[in-house]
């Protein structure tokens, strides 16, 4: 039996993920191990990245993109690491492949530290 997540806290933020190059080449065989693709989408909230087919985002460019995340949800902008907006930022992955833009939305609920949602 597949245990089901209890998701109880609306985040503050969500992410859209999107490939938008490749450092070297024209395609992705021989490649990009997880198979990007220019184009390929994935969104999350808090949990990791994932696209329509519920595939997830290579382990190794999130690593690169949780403290990312985390610098917009402590209220950060990043802008002041190089990023387009204060919401976007371009990332390219560990292995020096692919190149993703990162974009954050800002959702209107209350910051989780704030909040006291914790106990």
């Amino acid at each position: 039996m597949r245990s089901v997540m209890k998701k109880w806290y609306a985040e503050e933020y969500e992410w859209n993920i999107e490939v938008i190059g490749f450092l070297r080449g024209d395609k992705t065989e021989r490649y990009c191990r997880n198979g990007e693709e220019i184009g390929d989408t994935y969104t999350c909230t808090y949990g990791c990245p994932v696209n329509s087919n519920g595939q997830g985002i290579c382990s190794k460019v999130m690593m690169m993109m949780f403290p990312i995340m985390e610098a917009i949800r402590s209220g950060g902008d990043l802008e002041n690491i190089g990023g387009d907006s204060k919401y976007s930022k371009n990332i390219v992955c560990p292995d020096g492949c692919v190149i993703f833009r990162m974009t954050a939305k800002k959702l209107g609920n209350e910051n989780f530290h704030k909040g006291k949602f914790y106990d």
